[in-house]
């Protein structure tokens, strides 16, 4: 008989923090994605200047982040999806041994912005990004590349294990 104290390979103390972490961050993007796709119809318009900085703009993204190694085919698409849900499952089996909330909330945010960005792929066969922020002045243009609240997620949370590896109470110090 296992003891629920101890943590299995599939879940640990802090797995349903991760997965709620990750179900909000997949909701609040598909949310996004179906309201700006939907009822905004971001398709049917041009470039849409929100702030001087930020632009909603509809790009379908066939590729992997910063739409790299771009799948016009089925079979490159369901490599992506393949690659994707093996690095979810590998995130998750991480998710079960997290002893931090802070590395349980980073990986739900990884988590749920692949899911995300798998559930566009599954339904469109691209990514649907829609982001874009630009830096003008009178002699030059700095242009980011499009993304979407899948990447924000993503990001949030390396950043979060990053700070944790670096910085963290469990950070290797220096003597």
């Amino acid at each position: 008989m296992s003891d629920p104290a101890k943590p299995s390979y599939f879940w640990g103390l802090l797995t349903r923090l991760g997965l709620l972490t990750a179900l909000a961050a997949a909701a609040a993007d598909q949310a996004s994605k179906l309201w700006l796709l939907f009822v905004f119809d971001i398709g049917a318009r041009q470039r849409v200047a929100v702030t001087p900085f930020l632009d909603l703009v509809l790009v379908w993204n066939k590729g992997i982040s910063y739409g790299l190694f771009q799948q016009d085919g089925p079979v490159g698409q369901w490599a992506l999806l393949i690659l994707k849900a093996v690095a979810v499952g590998l995130l998750w089996l991480w998710l079960a041994r997290a002893e931090t909330r802070l590395t349980a909330v980073s990986l739900g945010l990884i988590i749920g912005g692949a899911l995300g960005n798998a559930i566009d792929r599954f339904a469109y066969g691209a990514v649907a990004d829609f982001i874009l922020l630009h830096l003008t002045t009178a002699t030059w243009f700095f242009s980011w590349y499009v993304f979407n609240l899948a990447d924000v997620a993503i990001v949030a949370g390396v950043a979060g294990l990053l700070y944790e590896s670096l910085v963290g109470e469990r950070a290797a110090k220096a003597p």
